[in-house]
């Protein structure tokens, strides 16, 4: 029998070997986004402004819908575990028809949103823009959540640079077709910034299609067919493991939408120091996202096969992975903040030490924040591969706003230290779930262990 260091050894090998394919896959999908904004900037403001805002519509809906089809690489885990490879096949099904049915809501709103842009004081002539560019756009939400279900799927399945590979692929792809799309070049026609969303539009439809086909012609996955009978209970299961998920999802995404807005109310400058801030953390926390969805399949396999010490293992192997990126980031941010920030302002803008200024200030509360967000996110992917979501989501709902954010306006609005202040509950929000759902998964899995253990005495008396 092997001792306990050469199995944490291999655990932390397995994770990196799940968890790197995926965080490609993720950097890959936000360079995709990052060529969208940089083409529409060469329309001009107006164009990049209506694509932005409608591109961010539509991928904040998406990612909060494709949460709650995690459950899929869950249930997925748990039967690989188990070695109940029959159930494999109706759970991809049932991922797929769940996928479909969730896609039609966000589609709803989106056609109909030009109102909604109205209502909340966006100017007539953007609001028209907007409500253009999403109705091209919006036909592409049954894609992204069918491809949402497939990465589940195969990174449960160990499988998962798959989806890598094709994300790297449409990268390039989608940056050709923007550009070729957008100006009329290569013969395609010229559609401005409608151009964007379309080719947008093709790409993902043609990232579903090729993991598809992917997914069709490699031996080991040929018999999870994709037509056949669908198990009725396992949806609803797939349901109430995953709407917790979106919900979380959710409350994060809106507690950081409410604080640019609130950021908003002391100006431009303090605004682009928090863009700046949050698009270097958004970066960095790719990877602890990764290794959260790696976690989730660990664990989740390892319960399957009711060995909870090997869970338990699992779930340690993420967090030292994890927690121990973020602290290295964390370490580069505190080291050098004015290089990092300044790579993100034109050196001609006369704002420019006043924003380096105020987002070096930032990312030194970044650096810790980072950890936080880094911890909590793989102690939540740890807690789904146990099944357990909901008491998560409550954590979550009391630490971004039962504390997270009423820290930030006594701190930001209150006594006035605008965008510092705010950063400064954000990160107490990060923290408090962290210590949650960290303190969560350990007794949980402590206890699973000592139940395992007490059965098996049993089983010898």
């Amino acid at each position: 029998m092997s001792s306990p260091l050469p199995r944490f050894a291999h655990e932390i090998a397995a994770t990196i070997k799940l968890a790197a394919p995926l965080a490609l896959a993720q950097l890959a999908q936000v360079g995709m986004g990052a060529t969208d904004t940089v083409l529409l900037g060469t329309l001009g403001r107006d164009a990049l402004a209506a694509g932005g805002l409608g591109a961010n519509l539509f991928f904040t809906l998406m990612i909060v819908v494709a949460g709650g089809l995690i459950s899929v690489s869950i249930l997925v885990a748990h039967a690989r575990g188990a070695d109940e490879n029959h159930r494999i096949g109706p759970i991809l099904r049932g991922g797929f028809l769940l996928a479909l049915l969730a896609s039609v809501p966000p589609m709803l709103l989106l056609w109909f949103e030009h109102p909604l842009l109205l209502m909340i004081g966006e100017p007539p002539a953007l609001a028209d823009a907007i409500a253009r560019y999403d109705r091209v756009l919006l036909f592409a939400m049954p894609a992204s959540l069918l491809m949402a279900t497939q990465r589940s799927f195969l990174a449960a399945m160990g499988r998962p640079y798959m989806v890598m590979a094709v994300a790297l692929v449409a990268l390039v792809v989608n940056g050709l077709l923007n550009y070729g799309l957008i100006h009329g070049a290569w013969g395609l026609p010229r559609l401005g910034y409608i151009g964007s969303c379309t080719a947008t539009l093709f790409t993902l439809w043609a990232m579903m299609l090729a993991i598809g086909l992917e997914m069709r012609f490699t031996r080991m996955l040929q018999p999870f067919r994709l037509f056949g009978r669908i198990e009725w209970h396992i949806i609803v299961e797939l349901v109430t493991l995953g709407w917790p998920i979106a919900f979380i999802t959710a409350l994060e995404i809106v507690l950081f939408s409410t604080s640019a807005m609130l950021i908003g109310r002391f100006g431009a400058t303090q605004l682009a120091a928090h863009q700046i801030s949050l698009g270097i953390s958004s970066i960095t926390f790719m990877v602890p996202y990764a290794i959260a969805q790696a976690v989730n399949v660990r664990v989740g396999y390892y319960i399957g096969q009711r060995a909870p010490h090997a869970a338990e293992r699992a779930g340690f192997a993420a967090f030292v992975l994890g927690v121990g990126f973020m602290a290295a980031m964390a370490a580069t941010l505190l080291s050098i903040p004015d290089v990092i920030a300044g790579f993100y302002i034109s050196g001609a803008d006369p704002t420019r030490g006043e924003v380096i200024a105020l987002a070096v200030r930032l990312l030194t509360v970044a650096a810790f924040f980072q950890v936080f967000d880094g911890a909590q996110t793989i102690a939540a992917g740890a807690l789904r591969g146990l099944k357990d979501t909901r008491i998560p989501a409550a954590a979550a709902s009391i630490g971004y706003w039962g504390l997270g954010f009423p820290i930030a306006w006594f701190f930001g609005v209150h006594l006035g230290h605008g965008a510092l202040g705010i950063w400064l509950g954000l990160a107490a929000g990060l923290a408090s779930v962290a210590i949650l759902l960290s303190v969560r998964f350990i007794w949980l899995a402590h206890r699973l262990v000592f139940e395992f253990n007490k059965e098996i005495v049993s089983e010898q008396s």
